[in-house]
């Protein structure tokens, strides 16, 4: 661990602590998975990107129906490819860690469900969602009719404008009558 934390830098690790809702052992060790996902022992970890693919190659990702979603979301790549600096893994471990914030979480919730990135969940994005969650095989997809009476029940539930749509503050505020959501 010497070597790693002398590579990030006392400066550098108190920055990124300060900066996340991780500790220097946590970040310590985001170094070195996002080392070993580049496959190579990089001098210059900090100023390269690992591709989606070798990303969503994380147990904890695996499984996840949004695994591609949430690499889009995190990733600061100009051409939106997925693919991820070391700061932009620290920025999704950090807002999937169990000291972020509960407006943290469910804004970054809300942007990985915002499927078209128009900054509203809309009827495609919520039967995305939907699909996403319940699969697409021909036992787990749902109806037309199932989907959207689902559709039509989520948003007289969650929007409260009644624009058709579920902006950012109305999610937040589903959100917040859900105290399973953070776990």
């Amino acid at each position: 661990m010497g070597t790693t934390a002398s590579q990030l830098g006392k400066d550098l690790l108190s920055e990124y602590q300060e900066l996340t809702f991780l500790t220097k052992q946590e970040i310590l060790l985001a170094y070195k998975r996002f080392s070993e996902l580049l496959g190579k022992d990089e001098k210059d970890v900090l100023h390269e990107r690992v591709p989606m693919d070798r990303i969503l190659t994380l147990p904890e990702l695996k499984s996840n129906p949004f695994r591609k979603r949430i690499c889009y979301v995190f990733s600061t790549s100009d051409s939106k490819n997925g693919s991820l600096t070391f700061e932009d893994f620290l920025d999704l471990l950090s807002a999937f860690s169990d000291s972020a914030t509960m407006e943290i979480k469910s804004h970054y919730a809300f942007r990985i469900f915002d499927f078209d990135d128009d900054g509203t969940l809309d009827c495609g994005d919520l039967e995305k969602l939907v699909n996403c969650l319940t699969g697409e095989t021909d036992e787990t997809k749902l109806t037309a009719e199932e989907m959207r009476q689902l559709i039509s029940n989520i948003l007289e539930e969650s929007d409260i404008d009644k624009d058709g749509t579920v902006n950012l503050s109305e999610f937040q505020h589903v959100i917040s009558r859900s105290p399973d959501f953070v776990r």
